[in-house]
């Protein structure tokens, strides 16, 4: 049963291979857990999720790179990086145990690939595609428009490039829309206190998110590879065009177990929010559950 009172979170911070701090925040007690977040969220954006499963795990929840506690993205970053710093939290916690979601599945399953030290992880509709041309053409613009200040409307491109954009999106001129996401944006600066990590703050960790998925794409037979036992996750009105990897993966992984949840989205394992308005406490419960019982 969930513990209605979230113990204490507790801040610590590891340096990864190539020397950049990766804080963290832990709470919880039994066998280390590492939550990885998604794109445009934090370590916190998943306290809900690790209140859930705090009576049964020690939960690790870092800070990826570019966020909060830890250090910025390098050139050089690349799914090597992100792998390299979920390693030393792992070392860190003394952890065989990982759960990712979209970007940071992707990240978790190749780390399950990679480490040998990882025997079971859980992942939610992994950032996995077939073909790399449609994200590269989305994440051009995007940087471009980042580029020249412009962070509402590049917010709206990786929304349409991911798919994230509600259908009332599609039928509304891009000018407006970011004249909109400006608005919210600007509303959202005055209310944030100095170290509260804002849309405007996240929006530029989009990019890696995107190089990460042409990164990996048509990889996804690499995975057959992978010694770790394997929750599969996704939800009904989840990302379209990230289903057919969990079918592939269902397919290749040797040690799979697949579970899609009836009426959830991408961002249903993530605490409710300004751009995940649909998240609630039943549905990461739900998911909490199964997390685990399956570790």
């Amino acid at each position: 049963m969930t513990n209605l009172q979230l113990p204490a979170l507790i801040q610590g911070s590891v340096a990864s291979q190539d020397g950049t701090p990766i804080g963290y925040w832990k709470t919880g007690r039994g066998p280390a857990l590492v939550v990885l977040h998604g794109s445009m969220e934090s370590a916190r954006t998943h306290t809900l999720l690790a209140q859930a499963l705090a009576d049964d795990f020690t939960v690790y929840l870092p800070d990826r790179r570019g966020r909060g506690l830890s250090g910025p993205h390098r050139p050089d970053h690349s799914v090597r990086t992100e792998v390299g710093d979920l390693e030393a939290v792992l070392r860190e916690a003394d952890a065989s145990l990982a759960f990712g979601v979209s970007a940071s599945g992707a990240i978790v399953l190749e780390a399950a690939r990679t480490l040998p030290s990882l025997r079971k992880v859980a992942v939610y509709e992994p950032a996995l595609v077939a073909d790399a041309a449609r994200h590269i053409a989305w994440l051009a613009r995007f940087d471009q428009e980042i580029a020249q200040g412009n962070v509402a409307a590049a917010m709206i491109t990786s929304m349409y490039g991911l798919e994230l954009a509600p259908a009332a999106f599609k039928v509304m001129p891009r000018r407006l829309l970011a004249s909109i996401t400006e608005k919210m944006l600007k509303k959202e600066d005055r209310q944030a206190g100095p170290h509260d990590l804002t849309l405007r703050k996240l929006a530029p960790t989009v990019h890696y998110e995107g190089a990460l998925i042409v990164e990996l794409a048509g990889r996804i037979d690499e995975f057959r590879s992978v010694a770790a036992e394997v929750l599969l996750l996704g939800g009904s009105k989840g990302l379209p065009f990230l289903k057919p990897s969990r079918d592939a993966l269902e397919k290749v992984l040797p040690h799979c177990r697949r579970v899609e949840f009836d009426g959830f989205d991408h961002g249903s394992s993530s605490d409710p929010s300004a751009i995940n308005s649909t998240g609630s406490a039943k549905a990461i419960e739900r998911i909490a559950s199964e997390i685990r019982s399956f570790f």
